[in-house]
């Protein structure tokens, strides 16, 4: 349907219903004289009259009435769904897609999922956890999680937790028979747990920094694993040094189970973000969720 169609159709109901060409013109927002032409362009082009007039009043001819009939209904129809269509924009729904590392999954969102689908009951939440570093746009996600020092500069980012920390420690028992490292290259002459990036089988080198200083260090030890969530129970079974996470360890390092070692190499960094292209005509299940995160206190 064209839009001068829909005009000629709304200005035929609005006349019936009026009765009279100055109310229905009126009602319109439009001039008598504008409606009148209307409806004589509408009926030369059906070719069939469908209201008579006469100087006192107006009514539907036969075909106009049955026309009529036909028309009532589609109209209602078609206003409930533009109706329908702007009410969504105040009541989210619809997919959110959400790309992010293992490590922020568990921490950071995972918390927020629960609330967050309570308070948005028609928004789907498809959550991929992946290491690495896609293409967020490419591969049809909303939104990505990462920290900071992973983003491109041409992605819009907010941030979802405050600066992390990394920890080197290891069990009092382990630094006894062992000794103590007293900086980052003494780390080479100790037994400590390498972490394997799943996304091409290398292994993290330890990285530090002291002032301008920074440094890399390619460790060696007992162990190599993927799943960092295995390595702080392995460190406090004593089998070496662990490089891992604050929030992993934090209380096994309060109650004295593991020592902090070199904690003037491991300042804190960027933390993670929530991410996602510009786009002039954002996802109303997107939108929710940056309000979301911005309304909620930081860990």
């Amino acid at each position: 349907m064209r839009g001068n169609e829909h005009a000629e159709l709304r200005a035929f109901a609005a006349i019936v219903e009026h009765g009279s060409f100055a109310r229905a013109a009126a009602h319109l927002g439009v001039s008598a004289s504008a409606l009148s032409q209307t409806i004589r362009n509408m009926e030369e082009r059906l070719g069939i009259r469908l209201l008579h007039r006469t100087t006192r009043s107006v009514r539907p001819s036969e075909a106009g009435e049955k026309f009529l009939i036909r028309l009532l209904p589609a109209l209602t129809a078609l206003d409930t769904a533009v109706a329908e269509l702007v009410a969504a924009k105040d009541v989210p729904s619809g997919t959110l897609r959400i790309n992010t590392m293992r490590l922020a999954a568990i921490h950071y969102l995972a918390p927020l999922v629960g609330p967050f689908l309570e308070a948005f009951p028609g928004i789907v939440m498809d959550i991929v956890v992946d290491e690495r570093l896609v293409d967020i746009v490419a591969e049809g996600f909303d939104a990505g999680v990462r920290l900071g020092e992973k983003l491109e500069m041409d992605m819009i980012a907010v941030r979802l937790s405050a600066d992390l920390e990394m920890m080197v420690v290891a069990t009092p028992e382990y630094l006894e028979r062992f000794g103590t490292p007293l900086t980052p290259r003494d780390l080479l002459q100790h037994r400590c747990l390498n972490y394997r990036w799943p996304t091409d089988g290398s292994l993290y080198r330890w990285e530090f920094e002291r002032g301008d200083e920074k440094l890399q260090i390619a460790v060696n030890g007992p162990l190599m694993v993927n799943e960092p969530g295995m390595t702080p129970r392995i460190v406090a079974d004593g089998v070496g040094i662990g490089y891992l996470f604050a929030h992993d360890i934090r209380d096994l390092v309060a109650s004295g189970k593991l020592v902090q070692l070199l904690q003037e190499w491991t300042p804190t960094f960027p933390g993670f973000y929530l991410y996602y292209p510009s786009r002039r005509q954002m996802a109303p299940a997107l939108r929710a969720f940056l309000d979301f995160v911005a309304d909620r206190p930081m860990n």
